[in-house]
């Protein structure tokens, strides 16, 4: 009768295992670090982040602030994805899919006149009246190519973990004892050979 144990995919500390391999401390902080650098890298720039570098020709509508927030923590976890962790071999690098939402989310929160290439295209009016309904658009194509790439980062490693803890948890079980079944046809040999080696032993004493 096969056991409950041996029918159980993986239990709970395989999968907390996983878990922990995939978010060291180390990934942690670089996400932080990330999402920081990324959050000034678009917010200065742009105007979002009031600094006397930088004044806006318009103001700052109130759906940049949640775009800029959320595209800065998503970057931040992308570019912390492909931090290598203990155990990788192949080197990272996130920077060209960190580096592609934030210049999308650039345009999407950036001021529409103050971006040199837009009025050379459109001109002045064509940037408030064109352009300007425009980048919510961009702001939601933002976070959602954010989101698609780092779910789509996320599910590799986990399957890759967690079928590394799956490898890890049947290596014990290969030294394992044999089962009744297999050591079947050497019970059964057992007696037959006793019994031969009594009869010789018999046979020597009677010649003595």
């Amino acid at each position: 009768m096969t056991s409950k144990a041996s029918t159980t995919p993986l239990g709970r500390p395989g999968l907390a295992a996983a878990y922990r391999d995939q978010w060291p401390w180390r990934r942690v902080g670089v996400a932080l670090l990330a999402a920081t650098v990324f959050a000034l890298a678009v917010g200065i720039p742009t105007g979002v982040v009031a600094t006397p570098l930088y004044t806006r020709m318009t103001p700052v509508l109130w759906w940049n602030y949640p775009a800029w927030a959320a595209t800065s923590l998503l970057g931040g976890l992308v570019a912390a994805t492909y931090i290598r962790r203990p155990g990788d071999t192949v080197p990272r690098n996130g920077a060209a899919a960190a580096s592609g939402g934030g210049l999308l989310t650039a345009f999407a929160v950036g001021c529409p006149v103050c971006n040199k290439l837009v009025v050379a295209t459109l001109g002045v009016s064509g940037a408030m009246t064109i352009w300007a309904p425009l980048q919510p658009v961009l702001a939601i194509l933002s976070v959602g190519g954010l989101l698609w790439v780092l779910r789509r980062r996320l599910r590799n490693e986990y399957a890759c973990s967690v079928a590394g803890a799956r490898q890890r948890d049947k290596a014990p079980s290969e030294g394992a004892p044999r089962s009744a079944a297999s050591n079947a046809p050497i019970a059964a040999w057992a007696p037959e050979a006793s019994h031969a080696v009594g009869s010789h032993a018999h046979d020597a004493l009677r010649t003595d």
